[in-house]
């Protein structure tokens, strides 16, 4: 027998940090259905060319944006016939982190940045993706390095600070928080400095560049 096909897509959300602010990375649609609207960075996935979703996404972003994100994550399933006015479809939707720097320095991609708490208008369910993004990231960011992924590769501890403040919306207490992340034994320090307010700041590194998630092991 004979079954209809479902539309099968897959849609980033690009999370960065501009001015403490934590802010997601938009794109005007250029086709039907929702031609105009902003939207996520997205495409429908190739069968003939995708080995898998991961590299379908990965595909759209270098198409869309010319990079690739250093951290990407499967978010999960969005699905139901509504979503989509041409047929019933599913995303697998990913969620990717990345130093505003990164973005910034693609212009072709003609990204727009919005507060994540402040969405304008978005096409098909794209707000419900954000939504379970921001979740996702402010949820895990207690107990694990997903916020250095918002930085650059080298960075100061005050701005480490600053980035999990951000992102779990309160202020962190200064010796409290270097005493975790000693802890969790995660920070590699370099031999460059930067000028600080008062004195050089010491830059450092992520060891191995890898996700240290405290909930696992």
């Amino acid at each position: 027998m004979d079954y209809p096909l479902p539309l099968v897509t897959v849609d980033a959300v690009l999370l960065t940090l501009r001015e403490s602010r934590l802010e997601i990375a938009l794109q005007p649609r250029d086709r039907a259905p929702f031609k105009g609207a902003m939207a996520l960075p997205g495409g429908v996935v190739h069968v003939d060319e995708d080995p898998s979703t991961e590299a379908s996404i990965r595909r759209v972003l270098r198409d869309k944006t010319g990079f690739e994100p250093r951290y990407l994550e499967q978010l999960q399933v969005f699905s139901g016939p509504d979503r989509d006015p041409r047929k019933w479809s599913l995303s697998v939707s990913y969620v990717a982190l990345v130093p505003a720097a990164e973005l910034e320095a693609t212009p072709q991609a003609g990204f727009q940045f919005v507060n994540v708490d402040a969405l304008p208008p978005l096409a098909f369910d794209h707000a419900d993706i954000v939504a379970a993004a921001v979740a996702r990231l402010r949820g895990k960011s207690s107990y694990s390095t997903l916020p250095f992924f918002l930085l650059p590769e080298r960075f100061t501890l005050t701005e480490l600070q600053h980035t999990y403040e951000a992102i779990l919306q309160t202020r962190l207490e200064k010796s409290n928080f270097r005493r975790k992340m000693e802890a969790w034994d995660v920070l590699q320090a370099t031999e460059d400095y930067v000028l600080g307010a008062q004195r050089p700041a010491r830059l450092y590194r992520l060891k191995d560049f890898t996700l240290f998630d405290r909930s696992v092991g």
